[in-house]
C-alpha cells in the first residue's frame, strides 16, 4: 500500500475585519432612542395608575364612575319619566321623573337625578333630599327637556 501525498498550504493573506465607527453610532443612538420611549411610556403608565388609583369610589358616594353603587339599601332604584307634548317646542318634553323602590336607608338623604344623551352628556339635573317616608317621590326639571335627546337618567343618592 502506499501513500499518495498531500499538498498542504497556508493561508496567503490575513482575513480583514471592517470597523465602521459610524454605523455604531446609529446603533447607539437607535438604542438610546427606544431605551426612551420605553421609558417615556412607563412614566406615563406610572401616572395614568397613579391618578386612577386616586379616585374616591366608597360605599357612601361616588367620585367617578358610572357605576351602579347601592350605598344605602341592597335594592335597585327604578327612575321613569313622563312627558308632555309643547306646542312652543315644539315636540314632546320631559318634566317629571319619578324614582321608585326607596327603601328606609335612603330617607332623608341627598339626591340628584340627571337626564342625559346617549353619549352620557348631561341634559338637565335637579338636586335634592328624598322623602323621609315612602317608596317613592317625584322630580321636577325646570325647564323641561327633549324627550328624543333623553338617552339615560342617572340617579345619584348620597350622604
Amino acid at each position: 500500500m502506499g501513500y499518495l501525498p498531500v499538498q498542504w498550504s497556508w493561508p496567503t493573506r490575513a482575513a480583514t475585519f471592517r470597523c465602521d465607527p459610524s454605523r455604531t453610532y446609529l446603533e447607539r443612538s437607535e438604542l438610546k432612542r427606544l431605551l426612551f420611549v420605553a421609558m417615556a411610556g412607563a412614566l406615563t403608565f406610572a401616572t395614568v395608575y397613579g391618578f386612577a388609583a386616586s379616585l374616591n369610589l366608597n360605599t357612601d358616594s361616588l367620585g367617578a364612575a358610572r357605576t351602579v353603587v347601592a350605598a344605602c339599601q341592597a335594592g335597585a332604584l327604578t327612575a321613569t319619566y313622563t312627558t308632555t307634548y309643547s306646542s312652543s317646542a315644539p315636540g314632546y318634553q320631559v318634566g317629571t321623573v319619578t324614582v321608585n323602590g326607596l327603601t328606609s336607608g335612603c330617607y332623608s338623604k341627598a339626591y340628584k337625578v340627571t337626564l342625559a344623551n346617549g353619549s352620557d352628556t348631561s341634559l338637565g339635573e335637579t338636586t335634592g333630599t328624598t322623602p323621609a317616608t315612602g317608596t317613592s317621590f317625584a322630580v321636577v326639571f325646570s325647564p323641561a327637556v327633549s324627550a328624543s335627546a333623553v338617552g339615560a337618567i342617572n340617579v345619584v343618592i348620597s350622604g
